[in-house]
């Protein structure tokens, strides 16, 4: 097909993007292209992507980006894989242009969108090929990138005001390990040799501090290193046995106020999802198992799987979340029971998850504000500490000075 012939194809503002396109003889011709249409180097060349352990990534807002540019290509009128090159030559990364080439290679094989993707599970989840699919089979392949973009969009910005929140009371805890470790280590060795030298009692503060001061400088570093392996090492256990994930991920939903956030936060990235499954046209107890595949926390994903068998045995989703309601608030089984009886499930799982994404973000903005006094009691009990037992022996000590 020639140039001209697919021009008539485009719309006036396809036209004008198609001819940045290179011409068709003068593309890039990748390292594996001359093989590409025998029977192997296709599946070989994945399976070796699949495999590797250094896999490129791909960030919530790299992705986001994907799909938006993707769907505004395709709404424009351009082929996918004319779009595909146009995203591809943006690129400056390495990696990625290699996960770009290799869809590339094989959607011009033939092979459809969502297909392409699932040769990159780690870097395309179960919910964006779900969404292509949908989109591949009902021909709204650009609304649903659109609606890929904006759940991606979504997510990232709740991830950013959970971590913001978090950020100001990790930097006042560190400061103030930092000022104990500095008076400690540094400050209180220095005036030691003066306490040594008195041969008089010593308080029980001033013996504590003398001991944690000692062992600290003495195994300090040993200590520093313990924790560092032990984090790492519980971190992987956690992400390994699935037993001790889900235990450590039903604590943290026990946890007093932090975990009604925690709850909120995968609610709304669930009824998030799974509204969006819905309105791209998939089915209930299909879209239910996808929400469970991205949902990151296991008591949720094995909450979710079971609302999947829930509405495979006819039964309504309403009826198992006002039996779970530790884990769902009210208002939600509520919401979706009027949802069903309406025919309406999709409109009101994004309405929900607005309403949760609203309480998370005015938690993330009270947290600065509740975490701050307590971390400043503590702060100034940890230093007044150690200025009380560096204070008191010489405070002693003056008494009992006499004027000649």
């Amino acid at each position: 097909m020639t140039k001209h012939t697919r021009g008539q194809q485009l719309n006036a503002f396809g036209r004008f993007v198609y001819r940045f396109l290179p011409p068709p003889g003068k593309r890039t011709v990748h390292k594996t292209s001359a093989k590409k249409h025998t029977k192997e180097p296709v599946a070989l060349k994945v399976k070796s992507a699949r495999a590797s352990f250094f896999s490129p990534r791909f960030s919530l807002k790299e992705q986001t980006f994907f799909a938006q540019r993707l769907a505004f290509l395709i709404n424009a009128g351009l082929p996918i894989v004319d779009a595909l090159h146009i995203l591809r030559e943006q690129s400056r990364s390495k990696a990625h242009n290699k996960v770009f080439d290799q869809i590339i290679d094989l959607t011009s094989s033939g092979q459809a969108l969502s297909k392409s993707f699932e040769r990159f599970p780690k870097i395309f989840g179960q919910f964006a090929i779900h969404i292509i699919r949908v989109g591949e089979t009902s021909g709204s392949l650009s609304q649903n990138l659109q609606y890929l973009a904006d759940e991606l969009k979504k997510r990232h910005a709740l991830r950013r005001k959970v971590v913001g929140a978090l950020v100001y009371p990790a930097f006042i805890t560190i400061a103030t390990l930092g000022i104990t470790l500095l008076l400690t280590v540094f400050i209180f060795p220095k005036i030691l040799p003066i306490f040594s030298s008195l041969n008089v009692p010593l308080p029980a503060t001033t013996r504590a501090v003398i001991w944690l001061s000692v062992f600290l400088s003495q195994w300090g570093l040993f200590l520093l290193l313990g924790i560092i392996v032990a984090v790492i090492l519980s971190a992987q256990i956690i992400k390994r046995s699935e037993i001790i994930h889900y235990y450590y991920d039903s604590l943290l939903l026990r946890i007093p106020y932090a975990g009604k956030m925690i709850r909120y936060y995968n609610v709304a990235n669930a009824t998030r999802t799974l509204g969006l499954l819905l309105k791209s046209g998939s089915r209930l107890s299909e879209s239910l198992l996808i929400t469970a595949d991205t949902t990151p926390n296991l008591v949720y994903r094995r909450e979710f799987i079971e609302l999947a068998n829930v509405v495979d045995r006819g039964e309504r989703m309403s009826v198992y979340l006002l039996e779970k309601q530790h884990y769902f608030p009210d208002i939600l089984a509520q919401m979706i029971a009027v949802g069903e009886k309406s025919g309406s499930l999709s409109e009101t799982l994004v309405y929900l998850s607005e309403l949760y994404e609203a309480e998370v973000e005015e938690f993330t903005k009270n947290l600065s504000s509740m975490i701050e006094p307590v971390l400043m009691i503590i702060m100034g009990v940890m230093v007044g500490f150690i200025a009380i037992s560096i204070i008191t022996p010489i405070y002693g000590i003056t008494q009992h000075l006499t004027p000649r």
